[in-house]
């Protein structure tokens, strides 16, 4: 066999070596390095030797951090995208929350990647957004919660109180509304008498202590205030479903913090 120069890498000084092999290495099958990438990389080396002045220690250690840099190298060609963040995107919970405004107010828009919907077919949900005070944070939501998979977002501080939106698709409720609008689906007490349920879970029968109409950028929104229990609900409906805002307390979380519940249910927007 001919002489043949090795290029080493030694991970205790980050150089690199030209060596040639020993007469005793010379005529020996090469060491063969196995790598297999799993869900803790696995590597098994050959006998390691002293070669010519360059003692082979750490040589283990180098390798197995070439088996972590091979294992995290992009994948099926998504460049960059590491297993945290195709966990995060397959899980739907993308961050959409701003840094606090000069008033320590955040806000929280839908990210446009998230995932979500109700159905196969179904087109993607249109972005809705809202403010929240800093120090409210999203909530995960489970398909246990009221209103099952159409609860799209949970938001709480558990000092002030807390936050969902309800998404649900307008054909639950009316078959001829692809391109909805809140005046569409009906009049303020027909949209709290259908849907008011759909939030506290119990007819709003004598609950409903005020409601009003606004209008952000030529979309109509109706609020409203419940009680009991403490309730700030805003609807509207965009494309074809129809979005249901709700702000909620116990009695003395409304009571201190009520201007600012209420600055939050006024702050929700389709967008």
């Amino acid at each position: 066999m001919s002489s043949s120069t090795t290029l080493l890498f030694s991970p205790s000084s980050s150089s690199l070596f030209l060596t040639k092999p020993s007469p005793v290495a010379k005529g020996r099958a090469a060491a063969a390095a196995a790598v297999r990438c799993s869900s803790e990389p696995s590597v098994s080396v050959g006998h390691e030797e002293e070669r010519e002045g360059v003692t082979m220690v750490g040589r283990r250690r180098a390798l197995a951090s070439a088996a972590a840099a091979v294992c995290s190298a992009p994948v099926l060609g998504f460049a960059g995208l590491g297993l945290a963040a195709t966990q995060g995107l397959l899980a739907g919970r993308i961050p959409g929350l701003s840094e606090p405004d000069e008033n320590g107010w955040r806000t929280y828009r839908r990210p446009d990647d998230k995932s979500g919907g109700h159905g196969v077919g179904w087109s993607p949900i249109i972005p809705y957004s809202f403010k929240v005070p800093d120090g409210w944070d999203e909530v995960p939501v489970s398909i246990a919660d009221l209103g099952g998979t159409e609860i799209d977002l949970r938001f709480a501080n558990p000092k002030e109180g807390r936050c969902f939106v309800i998404v649900a698709p307008v054909r639950r409720f009316a078959d001829d509304l692809d391109d909805a609008t809140i005046e569409k689906i009906g009049n303020p007490e027909k949209v709290i008498s259908a849907f008011g349920p759909e939030v506290i879970g119990e007819n709003v029968e004598g609950k409903v202590l005020s409601s009003a109409t606004a209008e952000y950028s030529g979309r109509t929104y109706y609020q409203f205030e419940l009680e009991p229990p403490h309730v700030f609900i805003t609807a509207t409906a965009a494309g074809n479903r129809l979005y249901l805002f709700s702000v909620t307390a116990n009695g003395l979380q409304w009571k201190r913090h009520y201007k600012d519940l209420k600055q939050i249910a006024e702050s929700f927007r389709v967008v």
